[in-house]
């Protein structure tokens, strides 16, 4: 990022007495983590269950740690999973973790998200899977993505770090897919300290879940601590109760601070004059605002000149050093170079935002 004077935040989380107080709670009670996923942690995997509506949710310490043990659930090693290159590291690390290959395509240049008709040209005889990111809040067209997986019975996992309280075909993500992977980062819609989720949607989701409880907390299989076993690999994934408690707050006024963002973004679409830029959806929770700006560096510096946080999310993936590729992602490469997101967060005011907006009309 871009920082000089900081006025106004890229990201900002939103709170007020209720996290406080439950903070405080759970440091007063002195239980404060548990491998078993008990207390807070628990009720916040119900809670969010009912918010989405999905079969079963399994609260983690990180969207990462949730691609990670979604991609553990298939058998991937020397085989190819096609996802979208704009989209955060963690996507492909979690492929490469399992021992597949990550296979990559191009976006829709309104979405930033995986264009179906590309994914159609890399399934090959080696593919068994596709990873669609909803970029931005933005839903990926899952219909079309479920069209392509079904023929060839690939899985898909879905990777909605973006996406809480996004709508596709008037159901929230999270009820769609086999498995979708949530982040809960401080700078994402619903903020923790750190914290993830899968929503598992499997006609087995509870076979499902018992596997995920146990990879989660090093592969062991009692819930209560005593006289444990281990029958297989796992990591160190489980929630803190700080997380879930804060989670249970946040989720509570989450359809509230996403309806600000969606106000905002309205906005933003209406009057900032450029023609590239996020279109405006009422199913998009607008974690992230985009343009695309030519002269990119010099912008972002006169905006933080004028206390306006910038971000330029993402780097395209197959354009870093670990994931070098032949492939020509035309739209990726050209918004990888161009984008620029502003800040798009519920604390913002009416003046910030009027401020933000004749600021980049300014110099743009």
């Amino acid at each position: 990022m871009v920082k000089m004077k900081k006025e106004i935040k890229l990201f900002d989380p939103s709170i007020d007495a209720s996290e406080m107080n439950a903070v405080s709670k759970v440091l007063k009670s002195k239980f404060w983590a548990s491998g078993s996923g008990n207390g807070l942690v628990k009720k916040f995997e119900t809670q969010f269950q009912k918010y989405i509506k999905s079969k079963s949710c399994i609260a983690v310490n990180s969207g990462t740690a949730a691609l990670n043990l979604a991609f553990s659930l298939f058998d991937i090693k020397n085989k190819e999973v096609i996802l979208p290159s704009m989209s955060f590291v963690s996507s492909a690390h979690c492929i490469v973790e399992h021992g597949g290959i990550p296979i990559f395509v191009d976006i829709e240049p309104d979405t930033l998200c995986i264009d179906p008709k590309q994914i159609r040209k890399k399934i090959s005889k080696k593919t068994v899977g596709i990873l669609p990111v909803h970029f931005g809040g933005m839903p990926s067209n899952l219909t079309e993505i479920q069209k392509l997986a079904k023929p060839s019975n690939l899985f898909i996992v879905e990777d909605a770090a973006h996406a809480v309280g996004t709508k596709f075909n008037n159901q929230k993500i999270g009820s769609h897919g086999t498995i979708v992977c949530f982040s809960f980062h401080p700078v994402k819609n619903l903020a923790m300290p750190t914290g993830g989720l899968l929503a598992i949607n499997h006609k087995n989701h509870n076979k499902l879940k018992d596997k995920l409880f146990s990879r989660r907390w090093c592969g062991i299989t009692n819930r209560t601590f005593t006289d444990y076993d281990v029958h297989e690999i796992g990591w160190n994934y489980y929630m803190n109760e700080f997380s879930a408690a804060i989670g249970l707050e946040q989720l509570k006024k989450l359809d509230k601070l996403n309806k600000i963002r969606k106000k905002i973004a309205k906005k933003y679409f209406d009057e900032i004059n450029i023609t590239e830029k996020m279109p405006f959806s009422k199913d998009c929770s607008y974690h992230l605002y985009w343009i695309l700006v030519k002269n990119r560096q010099d912008f972002r510096q006169k905006l933080a000149r004028n206390g306006i946080e910038t971000g330029t999310h993402y780097k395209p993936i197959h354009k870093m050093r670990m994931y070098p590729t032949s492939n020509k992602l035309p739209v990726t490469e050209k918004i990888g170079k161009e984008i620029v997101t502003i800040p798009i967060h519920p604390n913002l005011t009416s003046s910030d935002v009027n401020n933000i907006i004749s600021k980049i009309n300014r110099f743009i």
